[in-house]
């Protein structure tokens, strides 16, 4: 059953059908799953053999939900702009944390796609493609202990500062390049993946602007795990940190060199900034639903507290916020996937509005719950912290806005 009106009213049939077979999965495997592994007091045994995000993992893989931004060429399901938006808020809509987990497991075998590197291609992201066991799963590594959303601040002046270079370092040697350092904690699916796609540091003297992008398989000699975080919210998004000691990859490797970083790093900003907010959206419109459910059934003072005039209204900014996510999400996606200049700033104003109003959606929700809203028996106090941690993850609101903002006035001086 729909849940919520589709204002598209022409939108083709397959995505209709997409949008059930993804809310479905959503219902039946992520929200239970992602309940379930919230409930874990330890993290180590959210990854063990046979976990529940283990089970949800195999399930995605076996719907080809893995492959959802490998392009068709290469037998991935190929989703961009609605189509992909689509797929995110219904995730999002059933657990936001396994949402960005199933998300990013294909990240680095797409950028290798993407990259037309044919020995990437044919070695990892056919073989990855075929992987229905979920026995290949991917990881973005971009943040590091010294350094998280200034490695995102495009643009600003200490974006070039040669003494504030990324802290994991690619040296050139022969036909090989040399990584050392360590990604931080927040590495999702980070104590999990075969591989990763690896933000790293390629001409220190550049600032962060001498960056690169390395495809590298994590059984390599000179990598090694930290423990699976513990987390407030998103808690079945495994997240943990990676070491590289003298690790050699061929130098074919690296997808991205120093003169294209930016442009790379700007185009993974947009679509991932973009992504959160439309999974954020998904969270939103799951935390209202939720509050209309319950002030149906809620008695006080002698009738369903949705009959009083102050929940009425509470409702409606709730439903208000959600479309207005949707809208704002939903538009920049399909702008950015038909134009040969995506928004960057359209792209972290999703973000950073979407995240901002799922936490007030949420919040108001469990307000509107009360005493219960605090329990673990409804699921509105999870959709609480994790949408608190969405203000956070994938750069701050705040230096993300900043980055905005620069975005804005260099076009208008152009």
């Amino acid at each position: 059953m729909e849940t919520y009106r589709e204002l598209s009213v022409d939108l083709p049939e397959e995505f209709q059908s997409l949008k059930q077979s993804i809310h479905q999965f959503a219902k039946e495997v992520l929200r239970p799953a992602g309940i379930a592994i919230d409930r874990m007091s330890d993290p180590q045994d959210m990854i063990a053999a046979g976990s529940p995000l283990r089970q949800v993992l195999r399930t995605a893989y076996r719907l080809g939900y893995h492959t959802a931004g490998v392009p068709e060429e290469y037998g991935g399901l190929g989703l961009r702009g609605l189509g992909l938006h689509i797929f995110l808020e219904e995730m999002g809509w059933g657990s936001v944390d396994l949402a960005f987990g199933i998300s990013v497991v294909g990240f680095p075998f797409t950028l290798a796609a993407l990259s037309g590197n044919q020995r990437l291609i044919d070695q990892y992201v056919r073989p990855f493609v075929d992987a229905k066991d979920a026995s290949l799963i991917g990881c973005w590594a971009i943040t590091e202990p010294p350094h998280g959303s200034d490695r995102l601040a495009l643009g600003s002046e200490q974006f070039r500062n040669p003494k504030v270079s990324g802290s994991v370092v690619a040296r050139l040697d022969g036909d090989s390049y040399v990584i050392n350092g360590q990604k931080a904690a927040w590495v999702s699916n980070g104590t999990i993946a075969t591989h990763a796609a690896t933000y790293l540091t390629v001409d220190p003297s550049k600032g962060m602007a001498g960056g690169g992008v390395a495809f590298i398989p994590l059984d390599l000699p000179g990598v090694s795990r930290g423990k699976p975080l513990n987390k407030l919210g998103q808690r079945a998004l495994n997240q943990g940190e990676i070491f590289f000691d003298e690790v050699r990859i061929p130098r074919g490797y690296m997808m991205v060199g120093p003169e294209a970083y930016e442009l790379v790093l700007s185009r993974t900003l947009t679509a991932a900034n973009a992504s959160v907010g439309a999974a954020l959206t998904g969270v939103a419109r799951a935390a209202y639903e939720e509050a209309l459910a319950y002030s149906k059934q809620r008695v006080q003072g002698g009738k369903p507290i949705c009959e009083h005039q102050l929940v009425q209204k509470q409702l409606f900014e709730m439903f208000t916020k959600v479309e207005a996510c949707r809208a704002l999400s939903r538009a920049t996606m399909v702008y950015n996937e038909k134009s040969s200049n995506p928004s960057l700033e359209h792209a972290i104003a999703v973000k950073t509005f979407c995240t901002q109003a799922a936490f007030e959606v949420a919040s108001a929700a469990l307000q509107m719950f009360g005493g219960n809203g605090l329990s673990k028996e409804y699921p509105i106090e999870k959709l609480f912290r994790d949408t608190r941690a969405s203000l956070i993850e994938d750069g701050t609101n705040e230096v993300l806005s900043l980055a905005g903002a620069r975005r804005i006035l260099v076009n208008d001086a152009n």
